[in-house]
C-alpha cells in the first residue's frame, strides 16, 4: 500500500515509517509528493478536525492516499493550551528550530506566571486516513501523560518532548530511544491502531 503522509516534519515522517514500513506500507512524505502543494487552513478546534482538513485537501490534491495527523501538548493547568496551536503557540515564523524554541519558552513563562499551578500534560496525537477521492477510511487517537517540568532533557524528541515527564519510566518524552518511544507514544498509540485496521483490510501484511 502507498500513502502520502501529509507533513513536512522530518520527525514525524520518521516515526510512521519505523512503524509502518516494516508492514509494507510504502511511505511518501509531503515533500516527495509534490513541490508547492498550498497548505490547508487548519483552524478547526479539535486535532480530528485539522487532521481530517489535512488529509482531504492533500489525498485530492495529488490523487493519492493520505495520512494525515494534528498533534499538541495540552496543559491541564493552562486549560488545555497550547492544544491545536501547539506548533505556532509563539508564532508562526522562523525556522522549525526557532518556533520549537519559542514555543517552549512560552510555555514555561506561562506556566510560570501561575505560580503553583497543575503541570499535568498529555500529548495528543490524531491521525486521519483518506483514499485518493478524500473520503475518509480510518481515524484513531492516542495520548501520552506526563507532567511539565522546567529543565528540558533528552536529545531524541522534538516540539515539547524534552519538557514532558514521565513519571513511570522516570525520564522525559526526549530521552527515550526510538523503539521506546514507539511503544508508549502518542502517535505509536493511533498508528497501531491503523496498523490493526489496514491488517484487518488486507492492506498490511505481518512483519
Amino acid at each position: 500500500m502507498k500513502l502520502m503522509v501529509a507533513s513536512s516534519n522530518p520527525h514525524k515522517v520518521k516515526e510512521f515509517e519505523e512503524i509502518l514500513l516494516p508492514l509494507g506500507v510504502l511511505l511518501v512524505s509531503l515533500d516527495e509528493a509534490q513541490a508547492g502543494l498550498p497548505e490547508p487552513a487548519e483552524d478547526a478546534d479539535t486535532f480530528e478536525e485539522n487532521a481530517r482538513i489535512k488529509a482531504i485537501a492533500y489525498a485530492r490534491a495529488v490523487n493519492m492516499s493520505c495520512l494525515a495527523d494534528d498533534s499538541g501538548l495540552e496543559v491541564d493547568g493552562l486549560a488545555g493550551a497550547p492544544g491545536v496551536r501547539s506548533a505556532r503557540y509563539a508564532g508562526a515564523t522562523g525556522s522549525r528550530a526557532d518556533r520549537n524554541r519559542a514555543n517552549n519558552e512560552k510555555l514555561l513563562r506561562e506556566l510560570g506566571a501561575l505560580g503553583q499551578v497543575d503541570r499535568t500534560a498529555r500529548l495528543v496525537c490524531a491521525l486521519c486516513l483518506v483514499d485518493a477521492e478524500g473520503r475518509v477510511l480510518f481515524e484513531s487517537r492516542g495520548s501520552w501523560e506526563g507532567e511539565i517540568v522546567d529543565e528540558a532533557r533528552g536529545e531524541f524528541g522534538f516540539g515539547y518532548d524534552g519538557h514532558l515527564y514521565l513519571s513511570e519510566v522516570g525520564k522525559t518524552a526526549a530521552e527515550l530511544s526510538a523503539d521506546e518511544r514507539n511503544a508508549r507514544s502518542h502517535r505509536g498509540q493511533a498508528t497501531r491502531a491503523l496498523v490493526a485496521w489496514l491488517r484487518l483490510n488486507q492492506l498490511a501484511r505481518e512483519p
